[in-house]
């Protein structure tokens, strides 16, 4: 794994934050680090058009991920569009760039009701065992030895815990599809967690019963099911799911593994810092039940930025429920919340910081690396107090910025100055950038701004 390294000097406060002091923790605490600390892994979801974004990768691949999985690389509209004819470059390229950064891959998903090429549909009742089972055998086959698990069967259930009779799946073949879906995953790989993976179910309730009587079936039937996936889309506008912990550890007595697949925490927009707290409270929540028990074998977020995330495209209003934000800056809350859940240390007030507004007409600029990996790191500058402004400062170790949002950079030698993008000039405003450096310090530069 890759280590973020913040170097030596203090990093500056952003708002009322500032980041981690102590050098030793600031080299070593990533949250993949925390998790792994624990026995687990941490990691976010991916999709192929996000891996063109090099500020969005620097920060996916740059430490604080132990696993990625494909949010739609791998499902069967992707991997085999027309019958027996598969396609496997948009999930080869989430594979590449995972082993690139020295990240495991969950595989998802073999066998769902959504996302189906048009012909599964279209098949006679009596075809489609044979269409699922060649499905099933060729994509496993193909990512052999390159996924740790795969989601074999997704979203079985209706929220009262009823089985979706319009699968076409279950349409053709009863429940039984579930069964005859895990031997044949396991037959084409034998060495990867086979898993079966749903929402609603984090907590107790008619659907995690259904789910877990269902576990406990395939078991009794010597089926080979390794693990059980609870998604985690919550929302904070409704109450936290009940006896999660419990809830997860009775799936683990039954002898299999479990995990938390697809972990964000909406809520209704506009954002504030009530409602933070809230979301952060419920991040730490999940974490803790899952470091709890010990058959829970990570956490994977849906995506870790609101640039990318689904929630804003399916539920009107609503969003912010991530723990980085759509520039692609940490969350103080939600990210403190889920490395002190882990054991580590949080980003603190910053006692010396003046709280005082600047003179009027007059601006003021922090500057902060949000993330660093060796070669290279990601900084951050906030400007209040003045519209129209110019940012400038001076790199100290040969720092050279190869890419800048919010603004347009110039560099000579060690001198940069940065102009507002049209949409960015009313403070505060906040500009975000890709550096490489070349020395052992990467020291934080004063900023003026004028």
């Amino acid at each position: 794994m890759k280590k973020l390294a913040l170097g030596a000097a203090t990093v500056l406060a952003l708002g009322t934050f500032a980041v981690i002091t102590n050098q030793a923790e600031a080299a070593t605490q990533t949250l993949q680090s925390l998790a792994a600390a624990n026995g687990r892994y941490f990691g976010s979801a991916t999709d192929n058009p996000e891996l063109s974004d090099t500020a969005y990768t620097a920060i996916l691949g740059g430490g604080e991920f132990g696993q990625t999985t494909p949010g739609n690389a791998m499902k069967w509209d992707s991997t085999e569009p027309a019958q027996n004819s598969f396609s496997y470059a948009k999930g080869d390229a989430v594979v590449s760039f995972a082993q690139a950064h020295d990240m495991k891959v969950r595989g998802h998903t073999l066998l769902w009701h959504n996302q189906l090429p048009g012909w599964v549909a279209q098949l006679p009742a009596a075809q489609v065992q044979a269409a699922m089972e060649n499905h099933i055998t060729n994509v496993a086959t193909h990512f052999k030895g390159k996924v740790f698990a795969w989601d074999v069967v997704n979203e079985p259930f209706n929220d009262d815990g009823t089985f979706r009779t319009t699968s076409p799946f279950y349409a053709a073949m009863g429940s039984d599809y579930i069964a005859d879906a895990f031997r044949t995953a396991r037959a084409a790989d034998p060495d990867a967690k086979l898993y079966i993976n749903d929402y609603n179910t984090d907590g107790q309730g008619a659907k995690a019963d259904a789910m877990y009587n269902l576990v406990k079936t395939l078991k009794a039937q010597g089926v080979p099911i390794d693990g059980v996936g609870f998604q985690a889309h919550l929302a904070i506008q409704y109450g936290f799911p009940t006896n999660m912990q419990a809830n997860l550890q009775r799936f683990a007595d039954l002898g299999v593994d479990v995990a938390i697949t697809e972990l964000d925490v909406r809520m209704v927009l506009p954002r504030d810092s009530a409602k933070d707290a809230t979301q952060a409270t419920y991040y730490t929540n999940v974490v803790k039940a899952c470091v709890a028990v010990t058959r829970c074998v990570g956490i994977t977020i849906w995506d870790y930025t609101d640039k990318y995330s689904w929630i804003p495209g399916v539920f009107s209003g609503q969003g912010a429920a991530l723990p980085w934000d759509d520039s692609l800056a940490r969350k103080p809350t939600a990210y403190n919340a889920i490395a002190t859940a882990l054991g580590g240390v949080a980003e603190s007030p910053s006692p010396t910081k003046s709280t005082s507004p600047p003179p009027t007409g007059a601006c003021s600029a922090t500057y902060r690396i949000v993330g660093s990996w060796p070669g290279g790191f990601q900084g951050e500058v906030t400007v209040t107090g003045k519209s129209a402004w110019t940012a400038t400062w001076t790199f100290a170790n040969g720092q050279t910025i190869s890419q800048l949002w919010g603004g347009t950079v110039t560099q000579s030698g060690s001198s940069v100055t940065v102009a507002p993008a049209s949409w960015n000039s009313t403070p505060p405003a906040t500009f975000g950038f890709l550096a490489s450096w070349n020395n052992s310090t990467n020291a934080i530069p004063a900023v003026t701004c004028s």
